[in-house]
Parts: structure tokens; C-alpha cells; sequence
């Protein structure tokens, strides 16, 4: 990873910022900022784990050692040095009970030494049981031994066997030297016992202290361990991250000129980077987004601009043409009045044409008119009864309705928010379009659905007439389009172009239902005007036959 330069294509003047030393991704110039977390935490791991295995074995070591000098002190030393003085006390029992045997003759004076010899036997047994490791010991106990036994062959058991035992100088004089040397030898057995007992104790007290400087500096380390630990994490990964959060929140907040840059190991260094590389792009973005929604303001300005002249040009054109027009057709009605007849029958015909075409032309701009004042010039927000604009509309449509004998039934309609007039045209134009495009020798039979759909109202109205071919459901409510020609059906295909700007001026959507047969069904929604009045439910429960 190389450095690299935090761009700050964003910030005010379109100034672009250099990371600097330790900044960002500039740290690589370190070994050790090319190490990842990962790394970090595995070579900081393993070192804190070979040195605690290390302390550890060193632990262990003074544990077993302290344990083996307390058992060999606990189990051997004061134990044998016992031994030793249960040793020297039998003796001094055989020498006391010999001695007042040899002054006094009685015998009761034997019992002393006949326990001290099974006493003797008994410590001397244990004793080379227990010093059985030690050379000097065991030379020490033989030395003892042999002093003892020295002692009681040439003086202690000749007066102990003895049925009247004779006081002698001289004889006394020998057990008592012979006696000295054993105290001298029993004294000089203890005496090495004390001195490896002390030894002992002394290494004990050495191997405890060893043991308590190991568990300390074990101690010690484990909490300097975990300072070194908290505190690479708060450096490398801590502080590293909470900077990064607070960058990202700065951008996320809206301050895109703030560059990301963070230090700590390579990962999240790069992490920072992957950070810093989406920020320029949200940048690139967001410039892009508001040069796009700047072109689509000034192409919408355009285009309302456009519509309102357009509409404008069109309302203009066609109340300006209304007179001339008038004029127009108003002559040639007079002309075919007076000269009817008196002309020959292809001047008759000429008239006819420009009578009827006049006539059209008349239709066409009314139209027109009607047609661009929609959303213009009708725009009476009110609530709407669709009931009373049903009856309105089949009233004006009675004598077509009564010519062809056409039944319309229709549910109980609700009561909306718009403009009347503008529903009025709606409904009287899909009405009046059932009873033209009947079916022959058919009488029309129209109805009038309306059912509640969430927030919306759901109308349709539907015939039984020719019908619609499906392919041609978009094309039919483009102005000026027409399926039939002008002398199969009159029109100038303005109706259903009126139906569907109405309907979408209403927030609402109009279709041809292509499932239905036989005839045509349009579908039309508005919104459900709030509060609804009782009437105003979605229950098809009322129905009407005009």
C-alpha cells in the first residue's frame, strides 16, 4: 500500500487536502503500518503467550521444588532427627536401669533396659528407613550402633545377666567410658541431622521466595499485559474506529467536504479508505443528481411554460374563430335557404358540403374549448354528488335515450371532492358513447357500477354495443384518434381524450376492461372524499333504471 491523497473535491473552492505523516493512508512509510489487526493481535498474542508458558513453566518448577523440600523436611529430616533422639533415649533408659541394677541388685531396675533394647530397636529400624538415601547418615546410625553395641557386650548385659552384680571401680570406670562413646557418637548423629534440617529449611525458605518472586512477576505481567492490551486496542483499533464513526457521521449528516482519513493498523486503514472512496463517489453523485434535477427544473419550467401556451393559444384560437365562423356557416345556411332548388342539383351539393362542413368546424372548436378548459377554467373543488350528476346527465341525454330505447341502471353512487361540471362532461360523454356505438337492432343496455376500493372509488360503465378491440385500448383515448370512419359514426374523437384528462385531473386513472363481453366497459377511480357521509359507503345495495 502506497501513500495517497485525500481528495477534497467537495470542500468549499475546490480545494484538494494531501494526508500528511501519520495521517490516513500516509502511515505506510512505518513496517509497522503495514500489519493488519489480525497481525497485531497474533504476534501480540503469541508473544504474551510464550512469555506466561515461560513464567508459567518457571512456576511450576519453584511449586514442585518448594512442595518436594517441604516433603522431604516434613517426611524425612524432622522425622529421622526424632528417631535419632528416640535412639539416644533408649540408650539413657538401658544405661539408667543398668547402672541402678549394678548399685542396688534389684531387679526391678532391669526393666529400663529391657524396653530400651526393644526401643532401640525399633527407632534404629525406623531411622535406616528413613536416612536410607543418605551415606553419612546411615554411617552416622552404624557408628551409634556400634558404640551401643560395644557398650552393652563388654559392660551392660554381663551386669544385666549378672545374679548378684558386683560394684567395681574399675568395672564401673570402663562403662562409663564405653558409655561416653556413645553419647559422642548419638550427639554427633544429631548434630548432622540438625545441620541437614537447617539445610533444608533454609533452602525451603529459599525455594518459597523464588516461588513467590515467580507468581508475582506472573502476576505483575498479566497486568501489564492487559495495560498493553487495553491500551493497543485503544490506540490501534479504539481510537481508529471511533474516528472513522465520527467522519462517517459527519458526512452522513451532510458535510461532504469532510475527507475520511484514519490511522491504526492496515486494515482498518483501508477500511477508512474503502469509506473515504464512497464519500467521493456520494460526491460524484450528488453533483451529478443536482445537475440532473437543475435540467429537469428548467425543462419542467419549460414545459408548464409550454402547456400554458399552448392551452392558451388554443383556448384563443378557438373563441377567435367562433365568429368568423359563425359568419361563415350562418351564409351558407342563408344561401341554401333562398337558392335551394333553383340552382342545378350539383350546386346544391356544393352547398351541402360547405354547410356541413361549417357545421363540423363549429363542433370541432366547441370541442376544442371545452376540451382545453379543463383543469383551467372548471376547477370548483367541491363535494359532488354523482347521484345528481347522473340525473343531470341522463336528463339532457332523454331524448336520445327515448330514440333508441336504451335502458341505464346504475348503482348508488357517492359523493366526491371535484369540479361538477367537469364530472358532468365525464359521465355524459361515456353514456353518450354507449348509445352511439350500440350494436344494430339491438337496443343499448348501459349501467353504472360503483364500489368502494380502500381510499378509492371504483366506477365503470359498461354497454353491450359493438365493442372495443383490446389492441386498440391506449390508442382510444388519444385525441383526434378514431376507430371509424366520420360516416359510419359521427365524432371528431375528442370524447374519451376529455374522459381521460378529467379522470386524471381528479387524481384518479381510466382503462377499457378487455375482459368484458359483449360491448365496452370503462373503468374510471376517484379518491374517497373524507369525511364520507353514510350514503357514501361502498355498498352496491341501490340501483336505478332510467
Amino acid at each position: 500500500m502506497t501513500d495517497s491523497t485525500v481528495d477534497g473535491a467537495s470542500a468549499p473552492g475546490g480545494a484538494h487536502r494531501t494526508a500528511g505523516p501519520g495521517e490516513g493512508l500516509g502511515e505506510d512509510h512505518r513496517g509497522a503500518g503495514r500489519w493488519t489487526t489480525r497481525q497485531w493481535l497474533v504476534v501480540g498474542v503469541s508473544t504474551a503467550l510464550a512469555v506466561l508458558l515461560g513464567l508459567l513453566a518457571l512456576g511450576v518448577w519453584s511449586l514442585t521444588r518448594t512442595s518436594d523440600i517441604t516433603g522431604r523436611l516434613v517426611d524425612v529430616h524432622s522425622p529421622a532427627l526424632i528417631e535419632a533422639e528416640r535412639l539416644e533415649a533408649a540408650l539413657l533408659n538401658q544405661e539408667t536401669g543398668v547402672r541402678g541394677y549394678g548399685l542396688s541388685g534389684q531387679q526391678e531396675f532391669l526393666a529400663p533396659w529391657e524396653k530400651g533394647l526393644a526401643d532401640e530397636e525399633t527407632a534404629a529400624k525406623r531411622l535406616r528407613s528413613l536416612v536410607r538415601g543418605d551415606s553419612r547418615a546411615l554411617a552416622d546410625l552404624a557408628a551409634v550402633e556400634s558404640a551401643a553395641g560395644a557398650w552393652q557386650e563388654r559392660f551392660a548385659r554381663p551386669v544385666a545377666d549378672s545374679p548378684v552384680p558386683e560394684a567395681a571401680d574399675t568395672t564401673t570406670a570402663e562403662g562409663k567410658r564405653l558409655f561416653d562413646a556413645v553419647r559422642a557418637a548419638s550427639d554427633a548423629q544429631q548434630e548432622h541431622l540438625q545441620d541437614v534440617r537447617s539445610s533444608a529449611r533454609d533452602a525451603l525458605d529459599r525455594a518459597a521466595l523464588l516461588r513467590n518472586a515467580v507468581l508475582g512477576a506472573i502476576a505483575v505481567l498479566v497486568a501489564l499485559l492487559a495495560l498493553l492490551a487495553f491500551e493497543g486496542v485503544r490506540r490501534g483499533i479504539t481510537e481508529p474506529l471511533a474516528r472513522l464513526r465520527a467522519q462517517a457521521r459527519t458526512v452522513a449528516a451532510g458535510r461532504f467536504d469532510q475527507p475520511v482519513d484514519t490511522a491504526g493498523p492496515a486494515d482498518l486503514r483501508a477500511l477508512g479508505a474503502d469509506v473515504e472512496a464512497m464519500r467521493r463517489r456520494l460526491v460524484d453523485e450528488l453533483k451529478a443528481a443536482e445537475e440532473s434535477r437543475r435540467l429537469l427544473d428548467e425543462q419542467t419550467a419549460d414545459l408548464q411554460r409550454s402547456n400554458a401556451e399552448l392551452e392558451q393559444f388554443a383556448y384563443v384560437a378557438s373563441h377567435d374563430l367562433q365568429e368568423p365562423l359563425r359568419k361563415v356557416s350562418s351564409f351558407t345556411q342563408l344561401l341554401q335557404r333562398r337558392y335551394g332548388g333553383q340552382l342545378d342539383d350539383r350546386a346544391d351539393q356544393y352547398i351541402g358540403f360547405a354547410v356541413d362542413g361549417a357545421n363540423r368546424m363549429q363542433t370541432l372548436i366547441n370541442d376544442l374549448l371545452d376540451f382545453s378548459r379543463v383543469g383551467r377554467v372548471h376547477n370548483q373543488q367541491n363535494t359532488v354528488d354523482l347521484e345528481a350528476v347522473a340525473d343531470n346527465v341522463l336528463e339532457s341525454l332523454s331524448v336520445t335515450v327515448e330514440e333508441t330505447g336504451a335502458v341505464v341502471t346504475r348503482d348508488k353512487l357517492p359523493t366526491v371532492l371535484g369540479d361538477r361540471t367537469q364530472l358532468g362532461m365525464l359521465l355524459q360523454n361515456l353514456v353518450s358513447n354507449a348509445i352511439k356505438f350500440r350494436a344494430p337492432d339491438t337496443p343499448p343496455r348501459i349501467r353504472i357500477e360503483a364500489e368502494r376500493d380502500g381510499d378509492r372509488w371504483r366506477l365503470a360503465v359498461s354497454d353491450n354495443g359493438i365493442g372495443i378491440d383490446p389492441d386498440f385500448a391506449d390508442k382510444i383515448f388519444v385525441i383526434f384518434q378514431r376507430l371509424h370512419t366520420k360516416d359510419a359514426y359521427p365524432g371528431n374523437g375528442i370524447g374519451l381524450a376529455m374522459c381521460k384528462k378529467v379522470v386524471e385531473f381528479h387524481g384518479g386513472a381510466i382503462a377499457l376492461d378487455p375482459e368484458h363481453r359483449p360491448g365496452s366497459r370503462f373503468t374510471f377511480t376517484l379518491p374517497v372524499h373524507t369525511p364520507t357521509t353514510p350514503d357514501a359507503d361502498g355498498d352496491a345495495d341501490g340501483e336505478a333504471t332510467s
